[in-house]
């Protein structure tokens, strides 16, 4: 791996198609479209999509995460063009409090991103750097029942499934994955 020569660098992950990276000012349009695509936001909390100032908030919160903890969501660059196709990364997963503690990997891209290994690729970089730089002992994932391409990448990724439950502030059957890492 490079020698970081920015504070971004130092968070910076390269897989062969995908730059992950923090988050920029500049991002913030990317993901508000990424948002607003119902297909996208089907499976995510209570299923609505956000607008820009929601968008906005997100961002703050990623942000913030960041500083927190040390890790967080990267922006999910395409190296070809520098679009920002969505997110993958960690999150400490506070919605589903019988899980906790615990650290959640996830991730959410635009669907002309669909169906192109992506999400899969970009999570693989996620868990290799998770197990050589932060130290965690186990990831988890956490599948909206019905979401079938989310729970093949958390499959994809070595995990396995360790309980179904209900969120809590959805009423919605989730599946939590876990892996040792």
């Amino acid at each position: 791996m490079p020698v970081p020569t920015t504070p971004d660098d130092a968070t910076s992950l390269h897989t062969p198609r995908l730059l992950l990276r923090r988050w920029h000012r500049a991002d913030l349009d990317a993901l508000a479209a990424v948002n607003a695509q119902p297909e996208v936001m089907r499976y995510i909390h209570d299923g609505r999509t956000l607008n820009r100032a929601e968008t906005a908030e997100r961002l703050a919160t990623y942000q913030r995460h960041w500083d927190e903890h040390g890790f967080g969501l990267y922006a999910v660059e395409l190296k070809e063009t520098g679009e920002v196709a969505g997110f993958t990364g960690l999150a400490v997963p506070a919605f589903l409090p019988e899980i906790m503690p615990a650290v959640e990997i996830g991730w959410r891209l635009g669907r002309a991103h669909w169906g192109r290994g992506l999400a899969t690729e970009a999570a693989r970089a996620v868990v290799a750097h998770t197990r050589a730089r932060l130290g965690l002992r186990r990831l988890v994932s956490i599948h909206v029942v019905g979401n079938e391409a989310s729970a093949r990448v958390m499959v994809k990724l070595g995990m396995s499934l360790e309980r179904e439950t209900v969120q809590p502030d959805t009423g919605r059957q989730v599946r939590v994955y876990a892996m040792d890492l």
